[in-house]
């Protein structure tokens, strides 16, 4: 939502992109048509991509379970190649379209860790985008823009509340219920709690009944 809305507030035209991969919860596709459809996307497309077919992350095979502690290292939240794969298909998408620039959410900062959410793989993956495609080759130049990739989620949180963000449209959790209600525990619910907190924002994430929302330390934050 916040890099839609950064998009926007520079002037572009956006055509939004979500990713039916295959994921154990799916009230993040239905929030993000609604998101895309009040923050005035031109277009919104869902992609299905059976990354749950490979496995190999606690997102997309219910065998794995959702850490509800933190841990060390690269969780098992981590889905094999994920960005990589997204941003490909957004590669093809921007081709067709005929754009140059192609926005995504990531954050090195307040993250678990993910490989693909480094500045050097986004700048990466914008010397391959310029390498591999016909319009590349043929005198254009692609950008990937990370607006959020340096900034803590409580910057990202006062950002968007300042270009109009209503956050109680969106789902960060890693096991939203059915009605995209929070499980309080994983660590994407820890870090969206956290970052609430540390903005001085008040939290309109809604939880499942009798769920607690703790920091990574292990502290009870405000439900």
């Amino acid at each position: 939502m916040t890099t839609l809305l950064i998009a926007r507030d520079q002037g572009y035209t956006c055509h939004a992109l979500s990713f039916d991969y295959g994921q154990r919860q799916r009230a993040e596709l239905e929030a993000a048509r609604r998101i895309a459809q009040r923050y005035g996307a031109a277009a919104h497309k869902v992609v299905r991509i059976g990354l749950d077919d490979i496995g190999g992350s606690a997102l997309t095979d219910a065998a794995i379970a959702v850490p509800e502690t933190p841990t060390e290292g690269i969780p098992v939240t981590y889905v094999p190649a994920r960005n990589t794969v997204f941003l490909a298909f957004a590669l093809g998408y921007a081709e067709v379209l005929g754009a140059f620039d192609i926005f995504i959410g990531v954050n090195a900062v307040d993250y678990s860790g993910y490989p693909d959410c480094r500045p050097e793989y986004i700048d990466a993956f914008e010397r391959l985008a310029n390498l591999a495609t016909r319009a590349g080759v043929e005198g254009g130049r692609f950008a990937i823009h990370a607006p959020l990739i340096r900034l803590s989620k409580a910057e990202i949180i006062r950002k968007g509340i300042e270009l109009g963000a209503d956050y109680s449209l969106a789902v960060s959790c890693y096991a939203a219920d059915a009605e995209g209600r929070a499980c309080g525990k994983c660590d994407a619910c820890r870090f969206r709690a956290e970052g609430f907190r540390a903005a001085g924002v008040p939290d309109p994430t809604r939880y499942q009944a009798g769920k607690r929302v703790r920091s990574r330390s292990g502290r009870r934050l405000p439900e």
